[in-house]
């Protein structure tokens, strides 16, 4: 608990809200290297997911190649693309590690978008007279938006949790009082460097939950209420008068 309270007043403390290594600072640069890694494994990921989704074919290829990204342990990764680029293109190395980390997420949360779909739907759409295109980003992708939400969710958390590692390529970021206190035996800037990315973490996971949800068509979500009673069934019967 000391511990605790050690890393909050730590946190609080005037000297980490100035200078260059400020906590404003350090975030604004761990945001950067999220978005920008998520954004380019996006443009990468989502084309080829829904040509997967929309097609059928390559699924198997897919899930091999994602499940094979994510069993690479990206500080190795990283170190590896330093030494491959060299020291000059550093933050290029960064960014394609968490770019590799985001895109099987991506992936998924794409194809499996569009293959969740009955497919009595789509051809629901194509006997209305629908060209493909139209079946495609009218129907397909609309449905399969709460799934690609997800994946880009998860993408996200995943990114936000190894964005840390880029601090001892001196890339800053949240991770910065982390790999900074271990050294000193700072516990106290460790845990409060832990609990910033963990709630950083939390905040981004609450808001794509909820994303997620609006994601979902009007028409399919659960949980709406039952459908009033009509006044007739609702008034109470009347009650007969006593005969003598």
């Amino acid at each position: 608990m000391n511990l605790f309270l050690e890393a909050i007043a730590w946190m609080v403390a005037p000297e980490q809200w100035e200078g260059r290594y400020a906590l404003p600072v350090l975030l604004g640069q761990h945001l950067a290297l999220t978005v920008i890694s998520v954004v380019i494994a996006a443009l990468i990921a989502l084309p080829i997911g829904w040509l997967i989704g929309h097609t059928g074919r390559g699924r198997e290829i897919a899930v091999a190649v994602s499940g094979a990204a994510r069993a690479i342990p990206a500080f190795g990764l990283m170190v590896l693309l330093v030494l491959l680029l060299g020291v000059l293109r550093i933050p290029e190395a960064a960014i394609i590690t968490f770019v590799l980390l985001a895109i099987p997420s991506l992936l998924a949360g794409a194809y499996t978008g569009l293959e969740a779909i009955d497919r009595r739907v789509i051809d629901a759409a194509k006997s209305m007279g629908m060209t493909g295109w139209q079946v495609f980003w009218k129907v397909e992708v609309r449905l399969g938006l709460p799934l690609l939400v997800g994946g880009i969710r998860a993408a996200l958390l995943q990114v936000i949790a190894t964005v840390t590692i880029a601090a001892y390529v001196n890339l800053g970021g949240l991770g910065w009082p982390i790999i900074q206190g271990i050294p000193l035996r700072r516990f106290d800037q460790v845990l409060a460097g832990a609990i910033i990315v963990a709630v950083l973490a939390l905040i981004v996971d609450l808001i794509f939950a909820a994303l997620q949800q609006a994601a979902v068509p009007a028409g399919l979500r659960t949980g709406r209420p039952a459908k009033r009673r009509s006044r007739a069934s609702a008034r109470p019967a009347a009650v007969e008068p006593a005969t003598a």
